[in-house]
């Protein structure tokens, strides 16, 4: 089993953010600049799920993963190479691989693919393990584009309500932790939320730390 953040590669973005932009300034009729964006502008547009995110584009990898964590991720709409298990590819049979067999997941996608997918794979309905590699991703990515990266939360989080058959409980304890925001300025809900993500992220690093002898 790999160490608590070390399952992503990022490959290659595609994050020409003035490319972006100009396409923005297209739909309101204004012409091309050559401006970089702000990380303002960077975070309402992505928060907006306007169409122009779409040329936002992650290449990455998931390598050694299970099977059956393979085909949750399989599930959403965007583009995926995984590695076969096809008899005459790999001179195994094929009916005797384990749900558990390891392969190697590499992923291609848009922002907007990833703001819904990682709605349901930040959700604590999700498994333990789909649920890790959603928030290794999240947390690679914001070394690079972290006004993206902040955009990928739970779809409680997303949706200012949990909209599951039966609830986790992560909303409530969410809501009550938070009390002294607004929970309707998605603005403040949103920094709330990666704010506890972060810290998370934080104790899971510091306790893999204290496990591995290292400091």
């Amino acid at each position: 089993m790999k160490n608590f953040l070390s399952f992503t590669t990022i490959n290659k973005i595609h994050n020409d953010w003035t490319v972006i932009k100009n396409h923005c300034r297209t739909t309101v009729n204004k012409e091309f600049t050559d401006n970089v964006p702000s990380s303002e502008f960077k975070r309402k547009l992505l928060i907006s799920e306007h169409s122009p995110i779409r040329l936002l584009e992650f290449d990455w990898s998931w390598k050694e993963i299970k099977y059956w964590v393979s085909t949750e991720w399989a599930r959403h709409k965007f583009e995926k190479f995984i590695s076969t298990q096809r008899t005459d590819r790999t001179g195994e049979d094929r009916n005797k691989k384990p749900q558990n067999a390891l392969v190697n997941f590499d992923g291609y996608a848009n922002a907007q693919n990833c703001i819904d997918a990682w709605r349901k794979r930040l959700c604590y309905q999700a498994t333990n393990e789909a649920r890790e590699l959603a928030e290794d991703f999240k947390y690679k990515v914001h070394e690079i584009e972290p006004e993206f990266a902040d955009t990928l939360v739970p779809n409680c989080i997303y949706r200012c309500g949990c909209p599951e058959f039966k609830s986790c409980g992560f909303w409530d304890k969410f809501v009550k932790n938070h009390a002294d925001i607004n929970m309707f300025d998605i603005n403040q809900r949103y920094k709330a939320a990666n704010n506890d993500f972060y810290e998370l992220i934080k104790n899971k690093e510091r306790n893999t730390s204290d496990k591995n002898g290292t400091t």
